[in-house]
């Protein structure tokens, strides 16, 4: 059986405590984990100025080359997993088996982390604004014709991963090439992705030192969000909630992520409907980037009737099924778990299933199952009252609340959201939008929820989450710099 080890700065650690990976489809174990403890982790924890140190030393256009070369690794090259190999389509059906995602979705988020490393200069000039990367080797520079200083604010950057979707793991890659160790829980359902991404890393020529690997329990994970100077920590509403007043911990929690339309947005929704499927639908869903709703000033049931057709057409299909577009559930028990919890909430006045009446008819409904496996069909919910608890609901499958409101208080009764796009030319409402609290990204036009664009982050900085620009001045230093 495949054993997936601890790394600690880099080298295998075999832990007498293993969990196992089983086959969503089958029930049989295909992998096992080694654990690390929570004191394993807190005795290395206390060595990250060191570790930091063999990064420190490296220059960051080195490690951009590194990142590059492990780029292409990642995605072509045979790698070790612990006492054997990976091949990338080793990877690919594994990652499938255990985390329940489709076979073509695991290589559109292969891509993701890909294109990340490959363009990590692109990327890092995103997450810096264009910041003179030298200055990260120096120390000091001079940056639009004034010098500046930024200090490190962590040893190492931890990361409390999740298994929904192994697109995430591109927020944490350029850290490495910010000169920042790396310490990482792996969801317990996905440890391909992080594994694979370290050796790649590793075998391009990263230090050990820069990567560390703890798949762990919940006092492990919680080990790494005190012991690190800055983390990562992504998960449900009930699991980053008591981090949320800490700020060495940036939260990526259920993203609300909305497509907004105006009186005159509203007025052609027909035409945008290719873009509001895929805002609900790529990437199974499972994204916090997927609008989980549709905020309308008019039209509302027309539209909710018109996206229903056209998220009920995708059908429950096996993981290997090149035409596959929604991810597994572990179980048809928590399937029918997560739909009865839906029909609770449909049973309060205000709510009503669109897409009940253009699903295929059979005993199961919102549940069907395909090559051994169970899967939740896609809802989407046109809520009369935008107070109705599904209109501020997310889940992790195709499901999405059309609410219609006033213009004149969508905005302000939208509640948070990390992405919104906007179809709208209202000047009013747009500047409603750039002004709220409550919008992390802000699309103008016809860009899907799901469309990222790398050169600028989507939830959080990580540059301003590692760096923190310093006051800065030394007459001896400003001859060397201009020389």
């Amino acid at each position: 059986m495949i054993h997936i080890p601890v790394l600690r700065a880099g080298k295998a650690y075999t832990s007498l405590t293993t969990q196992a990976l089983d086959d969503v489809r089958t029930g049989e174990p295909i992998a096992k984990m080694s654990l690390a403890n929570a004191g394993l982790i807190a005795k290395d924890l206390s060595r990250s100025a060191m570790r930091r140190r063999a990064l420190a030393e490296r220059p960051v256009a080195e490690l951009i080359a590194i990142a590059g070369d492990a780029a292409r690794r990642f995605t072509k090259d045979t790698l070790p997993l612990g006492d054997g190999e990976q091949t990338p389509e080793d990877y690919v059906r594994q990652l499938s088996a255990t985390a329940g995602l489709p076979e073509t979705l695991v290589r559109a988020n292969m891509a993701k982390s890909t294109y990340v490393m490959a363009e990590m200069e692109t990327v890092l000039g995103g997450l810096t604004r264009g910041l003179d990367l030298e200055i990260l080797d120096r120390g000091w520079g001079t940056q639009d014709g004034r010098m500046v200083s930024y200090r490190p604010e962590t040893d190492v950057l931890a990361a409390v991963l999740p298994s929904n979707s192994p697109g995430v793991h591109s927020l944490w890659i350029p850290a490495f090439a910010l000169k920042t160790p790396l310490a990482l829980k792996p969801g317990s359902k996905e440890p391909w992705t992080p594994y694979r991404i370290g050796q790649a890393l590793l075998a391009a020529g990263a230090p050990p030192e820069a990567f560390s690997f703890y798949p762990t329990d919940y006092a492990g994970a919680h080990e790494l969000l005190l012991r690190s100077g800055r983390s990562l920590l992504f998960g449900d509403g009930a699991t980053v909630a008591p981090w949320r007043a800490n700020p060495g911990v940036q939260i990526h929690g259920p993203g609300w992520s909305k497509v907004v339309l105006g009186k005159d947005g509203a007025e052609d929704w027909g035409g945008d409907l290719d873009l509001i499927v895929e805002s609900v639908a790529a990437n199974g869903g499972r994204s916090c980037i997927n609008a989980s709703g549709v905020w309308t000033a008019a039209n509302g049931r027309a539209l909710a009737d018109g996206l229903a057709q056209r998220l009920a057409t995708i059908e429950a299909r096996p993981l290997d099924d090149p035409e596959a577009r929604l991810a597994s559930f572990p179980s048809k028990k928590a399937a029918e778990a997560l739909s009865r919890h839906l029909e609770s909430q449909l049973a309060i006045e205000g709510a009503e299933d669109m897409t009940a009446r253009y699903r295929q008819p059979g005993p199961e409904g919102r549940v069907a199952e395909a090559g051994g496996c169970a899967f939740v069909l896609p809802t989407v919910v046109f809520c009369e009252d935008p107070r109705h608890p599904l209109a501020h609901s997310e889940f992790l499958f195709p499901f999405v609340s059309v609410v219609e409101t006033p213009e004149e208080t969508l905005v302000s009764t939208m509640g948070e959201s990390l992405v919104v796009t906007a179809l709208t030319e209202d000047p009013g409402m747009i500047r409603e939008l750039m002004n709220s609290t409550n919008v992390e990204r802000l699309n103008l036009g016809r860009f899907p929820t799901s469309h990222v664009t790398w050169d600028q982050p989507h939830e959080g900085n990580l540059f301003e989450h590692l760096f923190r620009q310093r006051a800065f001045q030394g007459s001896s230093l400003e001859t060397q710099t201009a020389a």
